[in-house]
């Protein structure tokens, strides 16, 4: 920071994001088991791995029978969660019908649970960790701007594949976006990264320029005209990926966990910059655990979304 002038920039990814398939995968065991029993206990993760998913988890419901179903629908929950990202073959990413798919599902230990449901009715906690949240002033959704942007870009990126208006678009995509603040306000956009899976039958030229053209620049003019062009008067500098081509690697991609990317979505507190604020100023990731795959009432998911 000079001058209380800085640049902060944060990252999102695509639904089809290794990490972000494997925590839709936890979201929608979890789903599936609060649609039977409102009151189950449920943590559960996820690992894929080439042609490969996982799924684990410690789990307690009123009745067996209906462990039991949840156990037996696993595997059908994660073919489906990877056939609505838009993954169908191995040619773009994981195989929704031909991959391996293993389910580990255990009890919830006795102990976790007395810790949980104490005798007195009130809500005790099964562990312990360190967690927070807020909500901020700078966008609509009460998250800091830059990854509000940011997870903007990817859900543009979302909308072109599945609409068939940029049908060489791949699931798997990530996006990073730099503000410039100066006196903790947003003032511009500096730079814009956007890198996406794409097919065989692209050019690289060609891909940056269509991206530039329907994802970056259709959502940009759209945020406060305050925000746009950049600080300096300029538009903001998209800069190509790492990786110059992206296409989908035969028989896989790259492993994904649950909560990899816990830091696209968690909010936290920069005490040195926002000590005399009202609300927080910046976004980062200070917390123990996860948030995808748990029941509502386990502390992190409470605590890190109820401020917004």
């Amino acid at each position: 920071m000079r001058n209380g002038s800085l640049l902060f920039t944060s990252e999102s990814v695509s639904e089809g994001h290794p990490d972000k398939i494997a925590d839709q995968i936890s979201d929608h065991i979890l789903d599936a088991f609060l649609a039977r029993d409102q009151d189950a206990r449920v943590a559960c993760e996820a690992l894929l791995a080439d042609q490969l998913v996982v799924v684990a988890g410690d789990f307690r419901t009123r009745d067996e029978s209906i462990f039991r179903d949840m156990e037996s629908a696993a595997e059908s929950i994660v073919r489906q969660t990877l056939a609505d990202i838009g993954y169908t073959d191995s040619r773009t990413g994981i195989d929704p019908r031909r991959c391996r798919v293993q389910v580990a599902f255990n009890h919830q230990a006795r102990e976790i649970g007395q810790g949980v449901d104490r005798a007195d009715g009130e809500l005790g906690a099964g562990d312990q960790g360190l967690m927070f949240g807020y909500a901020c002033e700078e966008t609509p959704e009460l998250m800091p701007l830059p990854i509000s942007l940011a997870h903007a870009l990817m859900r543009r990126q979302a909308t072109l594949r599945r609409s068939g208006d940029f049908p060489r678009l791949r699931p798997d995509a990530k996006s990073e976006v730099t503000v410039r603040y100066i006196d903790r306000v947003p003032v511009g956009v500096e730079k814009v990264m956007l890198s996406t899976q794409h097919a065989k039958d692209i050019d690289t030229p060609t891909l940056r320029e269509e991206v530039r053209r329907h994802i970056v620049e259709h959502l940009l003019p759209r945020t406060r005209a305050s925000f746009i062009p950049a600080a300096a008067g300029n538009a903001p500098e998209c800069l190509p990926p790492g990786c110059a081509r992206k296409v989908p690697p035969h028989g896989g991609g790259e492993r994904g966990e649950t909560e990899s990317k816990s830091a696209v979505r968690t909010p936290c507190l920069d005490h040195e910059l926002s000590h005399r604020k009202k609300v927080p100023f910046f976004h980062a990731v200070i917390k123990a655990g996860h948030v995808s795959g748990l029941d509502p009432e386990l502390a992190a998911p409470l605590i890190i979304r109820m401020p917004r």
